[in-house]
């Protein structure tokens, strides 16, 4: 059944207070996902190995900094943007999707963890107007739709080791998607973090986006 220990193995230097939220998002889901389809029902035992720690593969690349701020696109059930609220507690992420009852869970998730440092709406990104470092989603469009969808999102106060802009979780080929973007873009496959099949296809893909000279 659902271990979190996975976690811990990969990150070995979380609080008591973050290991208990981590542990708590186990009975969460699996009670969400009892009523609706928040997670495919035949992974729903592999909440840590396939979600949560996929998620957790952008704090590899980048530790963001206090006070940053992320926008979560498409979050579904949370992912990427909850584990990474338990990640850093110091950083603000608000988290969008245009399905009502996928914001409900992270409603009812962000409530029970105790979560402090997130904020969710019912929204399309078309709607949403907030200025953000970063813009994060986990396998929601083409990345060219996204950069574009995005733009207006970044804003253009640096605090990170990266550039603001867009950090996505990806899997398959990607040569034909970043070919656009090939002298900016950045890669990193996550099979050299975890070392599991699940991950030999799955990549972070970094994408700077320069503020529009309006942007705050």
């Amino acid at each position: 059944m659902m271990n979190p220990t996975i976690i811990y193995q990969h990150f070995p230097n979380l609080t008591e207070k973050q290991k208990e939220q981590f542990e708590a998002l186990g009975p969460l889901y699996a009670d969400w996902n009892s009523k609706i389809n928040v997670i495919s029902r035949k992974d729903i035992d592999n909440l840590y190995e396939h979600h949560v720690l996929h998620s957790l593969g952008i704090a590899k690349v980048l530790q963001f900094k206090p006070e940053t701020t992320v926008l979560d696109l498409g979050t579904g059930g949370g992912f990427p943007g909850i584990p990474l609220a338990i990640m850093f507690p110091e950083v603000h992420f608000h988290l969008i999707d245009s399905i009502g009852k996928k914001i409900k869970v992270v409603e009812d998730v962000v409530l029970k963890t105790g979560l402090r440092n997130v904020t969710y709406a019912h929204k399309n990104v078309i709607e949403e107007k907030g200025k953000y470092d970063f813009v994060v989603s986990r396998a929601v469009m083409n990345l060219n739709d996204l950069e574009r969808l995005v733009r207006k999102n970044i804003h253009g106060i640096q605090r990170n080791a990266l550039p603001n802009g867009l950090i996505c979780l990806k899997g398959g080929n990607l040569e034909e998607e970043t070919a656009a973007y090939r002298h900016i873009c950045e890669t990193w496959p996550l099979q050299q973090y975890f070392n599991d099949e699940y991950y030999a296809d799955k990549y972070v893909v970094y994408l700077p986006i320069a503020a529009r000279k309006t942007g705050k």
